[in-house]
């Protein structure tokens, strides 16, 4: 039975018992807790809450997911893959245990013919939290289960939570026998190889916090209403059903391993090494694949990293493999082809998503070639002085002279059996962070010695910035400030920093720059000072540095602080201009032109925004004139 018809009965089943059929949610997920979606019940956990009220009473979906703490693992055993999907059905309130129980011994052992799975009943064994006498007892009246064939369990295996703050309860699986060519006999307390965990029914009653482990955890108190969460691996169904021994063989995985044996020369099965290596592409491609679908887009940050990871872990499992070309282009549309009867929306978008893999591949391939040739050379030096270890600066060196990834040469260094010193590499990038902040902060006048900005906070409370108001204060002198510390005075010809009891001067932020002007004084014989600029060192305080074009300026002179109105004009069309192209980016490329950065003056603006590579000619004439449209 194909992947995608197993996902079509299963809907079918629920939508047939009065279930509300919910697509499956984007990968990407809000919420401050979770990177992707990495369960089923993730898009309905505010309905388990009651922080919104569902709107229907029954549900069922087929859910993305990704799960990334295990990306080494991938390819070492058939257990542990990045992306899967979640087959669910849940009720808020609607019913409980008797009522998932039924429907899911009815789908399982339901005869084909029927719309059912067909599994042999006697193979069906059964878990409970130790303790459920309810849910044993159901397992007995509805399915007529014997006692031996359910099985007690502690809050490790059959109590469910996210591992975070939210919904959670006791819990049954069910599982199937594969017979004893996989192992001994005795239920899944005795082999979970042979006895492989298909469904679990979470029977979600309470919410919980302060989670330590999996079995630690207080419970905040009984949610408002008894719900179920279900979720089946629908990966492990297909390999049961389709006769296959792990999910790589399943049919909408192994065609890329088949293209990828037939792209190297090397045969699948033949040797351990390399069969890390095809499940490690087949696994990555098609997470890759579904990640660039859902918008995401390669980058050195949370997700986009995660996905630049998968793509060049891919790449680089086809090099060791012997394939030195562009895999990606030869790999990507067969995951597209076996992916898209489930998800049609990535035929749709498969231009935009060949787009992003190709670049991210070809960037890499250039990184790959240089790196490889200085780790291989560090490496054997460490081996021919007697070392077993790449050290932190080695492996610094490799991240920021030749763009390796730290992950990437733990990777390598494992296979060549040595360990990285990854406390030093992390010493040492936050070392080169911390001067670049400092470097930042000393070009736009604010030093990281803040102690002299705090005392002037200190003494006089916040600035009152009047920006947004008016161009024009009557202000009064409360610091000055030279090298980062507090001088009497300021003279003609120096640079300085100013602070005003009030200022009209717009703060650098929001990417538009800050205002320029003039400071004008009449005390101790008058004069004139120039804005160079304006930040906010610490939270309350607006510091202008300036430069004294006549006069002393001294701590409580009177002036007035005067914003150069053409400036600020010139600075809020910048900064309204890059609204303007953000949107008409998004309209010609799509939603995930996203911004990522902007810079406004009078005269310029620049846009910062996640793209694969340089836009068309047609592309750029486009985004004018959508811009010139919106402004006209």
């Amino acid at each position: 039975m194909q992947t995608a018809e197993i996902r079509r009965r299963f809907l079918a089943h629920f939508e047939a018992a009065g279930h509300t059929v919910v697509p499956s949610a984007p990968l990407l997920v809000d919420d401050p807790n979770l990177l992707f979606v990495n369960a089923g019940m993730v898009p309905f956990k505010p309905y388990f809450l009651g922080q919104e009220t569902p709107p229907y009473d029954t549900a069922t979906s087929v859910q993305k997911c990704v799960r990334t703490l295990d990306i080494e693992e991938v390819g070492k055993t058939t257990r542990h893959g990045t992306f899967f999907q979640m087959n669910g059905n849940f009720s808020f309130g609607q019913y409980f245990k008797e009522g998932a129980i039924t429907h899911a011994w009815r789908l399982v052992t339901g005869h084909v013919d029927d719309g059912g799975l067909g599994f042999d009943a006697d193979s069906v064994w059964v878990t409970v939290l130790e303790g459920d006498h309810e849910s044993r007892e159901l397992w007995r009246s509805v399915a007529g289960l014997p006692d031996e064939r359910i099985q007690d369990r502690d809050l490790n295996d059959n109590y469910w939570h996210m591992g975070v703050p939210g919904p959670g309860g006791p819990c049954s699986e069910i599982y199937i026998d594969r017979g004893p060519e996989y192992g001994p006999d005795g239920g899944p307390v005795v082999d979970e190889d042979r006895f492989l965990e298909i469904w679990n029914l979470v029977f979600m009653q309470e919410e919980i916090t302060n989670v330590r482990a999996k079995d630690q955890f207080d419970v905040v108190g009984p949610l408002p209403s008894q719900n179920i969460d279900t979720g089946m691996g629908l990966e492990r169904v297909a390999y049961l059903l389709q006769g296959k021994q792990n999910l790589y063989e399943i049919d909408d995985v192994f065609p890329v391993i088949e293209r990828a044996s037939e792209l190297t020369g090397r045969r699948y099965g033949a040797n351990h090494d390399d069969d890390v290596r095809f499940r490690v592409v087949a696994d990555h491609v098609r997470s890759g694949l579904m990640l660039m679908g859902d918008g995401v887009t390669p980058g050195n940050e949370s997700r986009g990293y995660v996905l630049r990871r998968l793509l060049r872990r891919a790449v680089r499992s086809m090099r060791l493999l012997g394939f030195e070309d562009p895999a990606l282009p030869e790999l990507l549309p067969v995951s597209k082809e076996r992916m898209k009867a489930s998800y049609p929306e990535l035929e749709a978008d498969f231009a935009r998503i060949e787009q992003v893999a190709y670049a991210e591949e070809d960037a890499f391939r250039s990184t790959l070639g240089k790196g490889t040739q200085i780790f291989d050379v560090a490496a054997q030096k460490v081996k021919a002085d007697g070392g077993t270890g790449l050290s932190g600066e080695a492996a610094f060196t490799l991240h920021d002279t030749y763009g390796f990834p730290i992950d990437l040469t733990l990777e390598m260094a494992q296979e060549q059996g040595l360990s990285v010193d990854a406390d030093g590499f992390r010493a040492l990038m936050a070392e080169q962070r911390a001067r670049a902040k400092a470097d930042a902060k000393a070009k736009k006048g604010v030093h990281s010695d803040t102690h002299a900005y705090r005392a002037a906070l200190d003494a006089n409370g916040p600035t009152d910035w009047q920006a947004y108001t008016t161009l024009s204060t009557e202000s009064r002198v409360l610091a000055l400030l030279s090298q980062g510390e507090a001088v009497p005075a300021l003279t003609a010809g120096s640079i300085g920093e100013v602070v005003l009891d009030r200022t009209p001067f717009y703060a650098e932020s929001g990417g538009q720059n800050a205002d320029a002007g003039t400071l004008t004084w009449s005390g101790h014989g008058g004069g004139t000072a120039e804005v160079l600029d304006v930040q906010r060192p610490i939270k309350g305080l607006v510091v202008h540095q300036v430069r004294v074009l006549e006069g002393e300026l001294v701590v409580d002179e009177q002036l007035s602080a005067d914003v150069d109105p053409e400036w600020r004009l010139g600075a809020r069309q910048a900064h309204s201009g890059t609204h303007v192209v953000h949107a008409a980016l998004r309209e010609v490329l799509g939603p995930t032109a996203l911004q990522s950065g902007s810079y406004n003056r009078p005269g310029y603006l620049r846009l910062d925004f996640g793209w694969s590579g340089a836009l068309s000619p047609e592309q750029l004439h486009e985004v004018e004139h959508v811009s010139n449209r919106a402004l006209r």
